[in-house]
């Protein structure tokens, strides 16, 4: 009797070793999938940061060609010959207007041929997608890309996979003509790497002290003022729902009806006078709800102001 007492008491001590052992080699894989996967992280950040050095030292050796040409402003109508309107849109609108003013097509000042600029052309070398340069100040000095909406949300821009991906121009803008708006999107990334440091603009401080933003396409270069920065919504029906597609209407009425909705989501109330003729630079990133994207939104310095001036307005804004 005692033997088989024994025998019976064996049997669920050896299960419970079975399932320790099995539990720690569970564990066990977890802690090396993990590694793994940190490893190739930081192989992808130290790969995007090495060809983003690369591409620097292309783009930064070619001399800086001169400005005149390509900072004159669009020759659109002035504000006063278009229709007032009411502060804020209503979709009661589109059926009682019938002569909705459309903006033209614009050429580039100095550019009518589409000549492209030196700098790209060394870098269209290394890679044919790259059909811009946004400068951030310290934060971000990065070439954009232009292809579809998936390839460079896993390709760098050597076109090599790469979890941190690249910042790519929508793909629905053309560069023919001078756009109404050009839409970038690039990775929320934690290290702070491609728009992960949009963040820092919802810092007043931040913002007062850093509120312009270079963006040079293959064609003209471009300075821009910040208007807006904050979040968004891609669903419609909801609060502070934007269209981005709607962004490269041509319709007065529709353009100013997406500028209030950027300037009503924004996190800071700011003094930038923006209008539906002016070229916008809206920069799109993801946030932690998936309906949700983080925006700036800037516009094209025009003609004849001052970036002194500019920025004594800006620094008058507060936060929401």
């Amino acid at each position: 009797m005692r033997m088989y007492g024994n025998q019976g008491n064996q049997r669920p001590r050896r299960r419970f070793r079975w399932g320790r052992l099995a539990l720690a080699v569970l564990f066990a894989s977890l802690v090396i999938w993990g590694g793994v996967k940190l490893v190739s992280y930081i192989g992808d950040l130290l790969s995007t940061l090495a060809a983003s050095q690369e591409m620097r030292q292309v783009y930064h050796s070619e001399p800086t060609p001169a400005p005149a040409a390509v900072t004159a402003a669009p020759d659109t109508p002035a504000p006063s010959v278009l229709p007032a309107l009411s502060p804020s849109p209503s979709a009661t609108v589109a059926p009682i207007v019938t002569n909705i003013p459309q903006l033209k097509k614009i050429s580039y000042p100095g550019n009518p041929n589409l000549q492209i600029n030196r700098r790209f052309k060394a870098l269209r070398k290394e890679n044919r997608d790259i059909v811009g340069w946004l400068t951030m100040n310290t934060l971000l000095d990065e070439p954009v890309m232009q292809r579809d909406e998936t390839y460079y949300m896993d390709h760098d821009i050597l076109g090599k996979p790469n979890v941190n991906g690249a910042l790519f121009l929508d793909s629905g803008i053309s560069l023919k003509t001078r756009p109404y708006s050009l839409v970038i999107y690039g990775h929320n990334m934690k290290t702070g790497a491609m728009f992960g440091c949009l963040r820092n603009y919802e810092n007043l401080v931040f913002y007062h002290s850093n509120p312009f933003i270079s963006f040079h396409t293959i064609y003209e270069e471009g300075r821009y003022v910040i208007f807006a920065v904050g979040c968004v919504s891609t669903e419609p029906r909801t609060r502070h729902y934007v269209d981005f597609i709607a962004l490269n209407s041509t319709d007065y009425l529709e353009r100013k009806g997406v500028i209030d909705t950027l300037i009503a989501a924004s996190v800071h109330s700011c003094f930038v006078d923006v209008n539906p003729e002016d070229q916008l630079l809206i920069l799109v990133t993801c946030t932690e709800k998936d309906g949700d994207r983080r925006m700036l939104a800037a516009r094209r310095i025009r003609d004849g102001e001052n970036e002194a001036e500019l920025k004594k307005i800006v620094e008058r804004s507060w936060k929401k």
